[in-house]
């Protein structure tokens, strides 16, 4: 009989590590204290320290030698840096999906697009944030490239560790929505090059927002 291996204990504790991480209950830049966390979970540390590689691994942490873990601060060059790369494989993305969608995808984006909707008229920019996230989780899986899939979440990963969101700037989700829209017509009319073009401005325009609030001019997702 070929039985299937439980989850190893390191993934698990690398799981729920990435949760916290996520949810800023470890912040960036934050030594982690190996030994109180293995107490905390009642393991020894080898799986810890397997899990914080993995971490480490996704961009997570920083395994500094002598010094021990941190959490990995994420800065605005790195924003810099990762947004324009996002928006060129998103807009790539969104291009493929368009030529490879079927009227069944269409719809099903457009009722994502509809709750977006609706979030934006009640306020909502909790909801808006899942569907947005939705949106584009949709647009990538259409796309059918797995290349493009798997740097996309990880550079989406690594975004996370900021503690800036830019809906929460004045003037954004309505300005989100707008483009959203965009995006959507250039799919109902099948127009691919369109479709790239505008979710490539569309990230841009994320990064601009974020860059207002570094700046002190305002208060998720892009």
């Amino acid at each position: 009989m070929n039985r299937i291996a439980p989850t190893a204990l390191y993934q698990e504790v690398a799981e729920r590590l990435r949760q916290r991480i996520f949810a800023h209950e470890l912040t960036p830049g934050t030594w982690i204290d190996e030994q109180k966390l293995a107490e905390q979970y009642g393991i020894s540390r080898t799986p810890l320290r397997e899990a914080l590689k993995v971490l480490a691994s996704e961009g997570l942490v920083e395994l500094k030698p002598r010094r021990g873990c941190y959490v990995t601060e994420i800065s605005r060059q790195d924003l810099d840096d990762i947004f324009p790369l996002i928006a060129l494989l998103e807009g790539r993305c969104a291009a493929e999906a368009v030529n490879r969608a079927k009227a069944s995808d269409i719809a099903t984006l457009k009722a994502i697009h509809e709750r977006l909707e609706a979030a934006a008229r009640e306020g909502r920019i909790d909801a808006f944030f899942e569907a947005n996230q939705e949106f584009h989780r949709q647009i990538q899986e259409l796309s059918g490239n797995r290349w493009l899939l798997t740097v996309i979440q990880d550079l989406r990963t690594v975004l996370k560790l900021s503690r800036l969101h830019s809906l929460s700037l004045e003037g954004r989700l309505q300005q989100s929505l707008d483009e959203h829209r965009l995006i959507m017509a250039a799919f109902e009319s099948g127009e691919a090059a369109r479709a790239e073009n505008t979710m490539h401005d569309h990230l841009l325009s994320g990064r601009e927002a974020l860059a207002k609030m570094q700046d002190g001019s305002g208060g998720k997702g892009n």
